[in-house]
């Protein structure tokens, strides 16, 4: 990466407050530190008015801020992409591929696409990052298959005791799925490629202490 290279961030402000800044800020400043991006001297807390989602964009030129609305957070319908999954560690506006593939999920009436690595191992969604349950513990998919390291992750790795495990697609034939992001928490998945997907009661116990 080069100096040309722009970071992202998208942040849940909610009840006022933005509850997980802090694990925003670790990875933030990591990646920074790892791509060679001058980190932002000083950055404002987000809080106050709306529940919404700020992002900011970190590079060279400094930090560009805007805001948008969270989004819907009803369960999700994902379909398996022909996109190959691009190593992402970091969480930056190179997102060609991902975007190829949400609009081709978008065609056919999905709300998400489901990208598999090289060897078609499960890694990640355009959007969302995948969980699965196996035994009682949520399951996704390895940070060494390059899947974005996300901030929903290391909240979800700080809530219940989260594996890691490189499977194929077939492997999740059966099993309940959730997905889950920063700005809009955990959403179980209701359709994997017109599939129906079982519900987790797990899912919901997780999601309602996921803020804090």
């Amino acid at each position: 990466m080069t100096s040309r290279t722009t970071l992202l961030e998208t942040i849940r402000i909610r009840g006022g407050t933005a509850p997980l800044w802090g694990l925003h800020l670790a990875r933030l400043y990591r990646s920074c530190k790892e791509l060679g991006v001058v980190p932002p001297m000083s950055l404002e807390v987000p809080s106050g008015g709306r529940d919404r989602v700020r992002r900011l964009a970190v590079s060279a030129q400094g930090v560009d801020v805007s805001e948008r609305g969270v989004g819907s957070t009803e369960p999700v319908n994902l379909v398996t992409s022909t996109t190959v999954h691009p190593r992402y560690p970091h969480k930056t506006t190179q997102r060609a591929a991902f975007d190829e593939a949400i609009a081709a999920a978008r065609r056919i009436g999905a709300d998400d696409a489901l990208l598999l690595a090289e060897g078609g191992w499960v890694a990640e969604g355009g959007i969302w990052s995948l969980f699965w349950w196996e035994g009682g513990a949520p399951v996704t998919p390895p940070l060494d298959l390059g899947v974005l390291p996300g901030v929903a992750r290391a909240r979800i790795a700080a809530l219940a005791p989260l594996r890691e495990r490189r499977v194929p697609r077939r492997a999740l034939a059966g099993r309940p799925l959730f997905v889950a992001n920063a700005a809009r928490g955990i959403v179980p998945v209701a359709h994997l490629d017109g599939e129906p997907v079982p519900r987790e009661p797990a899912t919901d116990v997780l999601a309602a202490g996921f803020w804090g």
